[in-house]
């Protein structure tokens, strides 16, 4: 059984003369929540629009669950629910008409469905009362309730925890978690908290000017850049031993090298061979933001 719900290969923009989107590719599998990073003018939006069918490429597939975007946009389309930028309600409708009307233009939505939609999402309490009552939160919950009404495989989060509190950020995280979770959802998720994406996400893609400079999951991404920092005296002496094994920068009274494990207690018995005390060997594994920094040259995010 093929895992991949979303396929994008040379995804291409072009607007006027000025290439946007500049040959995309990158897959999501069923069950995973895939993070898009990128600085302001990157590009996301712009491929977001494009996964979604509001824009259309210049050149390249979109495929989803097998249906390609451009030749079979209605079939592709069944398969995909989305919340680009807030979602789209009326407030002074409860959140069960809002469900019920968006159902109707949908092909086999039936009263059952919406209920259990409803259950899922956590809103049968208030599903009853005005959306204008409701908190931010609990619109956001609605909105992807509305966005899961067909049953999507595939379903495209842009900033799904904009203007939540800390507390609601958390519930958002563990919302999305479940999705892919226990009902393999493959998720694709846009945010500019880097530190929410590396506790939500299992892969990352970091766009930059137009193309995809990094895909990785997050663990390696942040496991590759691991730094081991030391604290040594005579520092400059220690230095010069730490060279002949590997890279080395000081950090006021630190060194800092690459983290290698095995090879980490080679340098430290060299180091003591040379009459080099050692007080301190840390690990320090970088957070995503940290990465996202040193991968655009640090631009700002949107």
């Amino acid at each position: 059984m093929n895992d991949v719900t979303l396929s994008v290969k040379n995804l291409r923009k072009t607007i006027g003369r000025k290439e946007i989107i500049k040959g995309l590719n990158f897959e999501l599998e069923k069950g995973e929540v895939f993070g898009f990073l990128g600085p302001n003018g990157a590009g996301k939006t712009t491929t977001i629009r494009m996964l979604t069918g509001l824009i259309k490429p210049t050149e390249g597939l979109i495929s989803i669950c097998g249906h390609d975007v451009r030749k079979d946009f209605t079939k592709a389309m069944q398969h995909l629910g989305c919340i680009v930028e807030n979602p789209e309600l009326y407030p002074f409708l409860s959140g069960w008409k809002n469900l019920v009307h968006f159902a109707n233009m949908l092909p086999n939505v039936s009263e059952k469905d919406i209920k259990e939609t409803v259950d899922f999402v956590g809103l049968d309490n208030r599903i009853h009362d005005k959306v204008k009552t409701y908190s931010l939160g609990m619109r956001q919950r609605l909105g992807i309730a509305q966005a899961l009404l067909n049953r999507p495989q595939v379903l495209i989060l842009d900033e799904p925890t904009n203007g939540l509190d800390p507390a609601g950020i958390r519930e958002m995280r563990e919302f999305i978690r479940n999705l892919a979770q226990s009902e393999g959802l493959s998720v694709l998720v846009s945010s500019h908290l880097l530190s929410e994406i590396q506790l939500l996400c299992d892969r990352v893609a970091i766009m930059k000017d137009g193309e995809i400079i990094r895909i990785d999951s997050v663990e390696n991404l942040l496991t590759k850049q691991e730094k081991l920092v030391w604290r040594i005296d005579p520092l400059l002496k220690g230095k010069e031993v730490l060279e002949r094994y590997t890279d080395v920068s000081i950090d006021r009274d630190y060194l800092i090298t690459t983290y290698d494990k095995v090879k980490a207690a080679e340098w430290s018995t060299a180091l003591i061979e040379e009459g080099v005390s050692i007080f301190e060997m840390n690990r320090k594994v970088p957070v995503l933001e940290e990465l996202f920094l040193q991968l655009t040259g640090g631009e700002s995010h949107d």
